[in-house]
């Protein structure tokens, strides 16, 4: 028995850990999130979950293993760093270290997040400062650092040199360019983990994950506003751009597999891809929802969104060969699981 922490823990990908850590741990889970831009717990907890209040915790399932905290994660990082007992002085709860600590908090969006408001995406940059220097003192077991695709440099992106991406194309040595202040702030954060793991002797894990998908994710998302349009079974069918540009698409099922799998093996603070390393247009997609939905839409391209670059998508030739791991989820399979929940929720 111990305790894990999740910063960013009711966004999508960390309640779908939260759940995850849940089901598949003995160990407490305390999660963290200002809710800016995730939901309450009570949203995506099985209804009827019980849930006790208690010195401004909030205590969830029969078990009280779920332990939420609504805080920015920099204010309870600063907290911990002026006072190491503050979890106990302040909450009660008898926790003097972590076990495995899950970073996702960060300011993130879909494309219009990230080209319309660029300085405040910036903000990542604080917090990932505070969140390594904090951890290199606590020294958890592990920590895990999602960076991201947009890492990557643009210029290996666009419609005439669209390569698949491998982990060997970011170098701290040589730079490229990469996507908007959050592509910066994340590879910002594989510097420090790197920094952290060498000169601090923690054990991190990084990895580049492309473009995550789900059934519980939100409208500003293009999958599942993709899936509730198909669901709906609009005509004309909008997409943003020409709908040529293409992504890698992967199920959260296999990111967090793949995530938990990486930390078993990798402690150096390196990054892994994780994708299904095959580039799917848009258009691709709106195919797939539509043949659900059993009817062929005209296209309305919307050429004033913003669309980012061209083409992205993984060189999974390390993951797959070198640490032996695949995706489980065909793309039909995971894009039919987020198709029948939005014919629940909007048909």
């Amino acid at each position: 028995m111990g305790y894990h922490l999740i910063t960013g823990g009711c966004g999508f990908v960390g309640r779908n850990f939260v759940k995850r850590l849940h089901r598949s741990t003995n160990d407490t889970i305390f999660f963290i999130d200002d809710l800016s831009v995730g939901t309450h717990p009570s949203t995506w907890l099985p209804e009827g979950t019980p849930v006790e209040k208690q010195n401004g915790l909030e205590f969830f399932g029969e078990d009280k293993r779920m332990v939420f905290l609504k805080q920015d994660a920099r204010y309870f990082i600063r907290a911990m760093l002026d006072n190491e007992n503050h979890i106990k002085d302040t909450y009660g709860l008898h926790v003097t270290r972590f076990k495995d600590v899950f970073h996702f908090a960060a300011i993130v969006g879909g494309r219009a997040k990230i080209d319309g408001d660029p300085m405040m995406v910036a903000l990542d940059l604080s917090i990932d400062a505070e969140f390594f220097l904090w951890v290199c003192r606590q020294k958890p077991n592990r920590v895990l650092y999602p960076s991201s695709s947009a890492a990557y440099p643009v210029d290996l992106q666009t419609e005439s040199d669209a390569i698949a991406l491998s982990e060997s194309d970011i170098d701290f040595k040589k730079m490229g360019q990469p996507d908007m202040t959050y592509g910066w702030s994340k590879l910002t954060g594989e510097y420090l983990a790197q920094t952290a793991a060498e000169h601090y002797g923690l054990s991190v894990t990084c990895i580049r994950p492309f473009s995550g998908y789900g059934e519980d994710q939100n409208l500003s998302y293009p999958i599942p506003a993709i899936a509730r349009r198909a669901a709906l079974k609009e005509n004309p069918f909008e997409v943003w751009g020409t709908g040529e540009q293409g992504r890698d698409f992967v199920h959260i099922e296999d990111v967090m597999d793949c995530t938990l799998y990486a930390m078993e093996r990798i402690t150096d603070g390196s990054a892994i891809n994780i994708g299904s390393g095959k580039l799917t247009s848009f258009l691709e997609i709106i195919e797939i929802f539509t043949s659900f939905a059993g009817y062929n839409p005209d296209i309305k391209k919307l050429l004033d969104k913003p669309v980012g670059v061209h083409s992205r998508y993984a060189d999974m030739s390390y993951v797959n060969n070198d640490l032996g791991w695949k995706p489980k989820l065909s793309l039909e399979e995971g894009m039919r699981r987020v198709y029948d929940v939005a014919v629940d929720k909007y048909a």
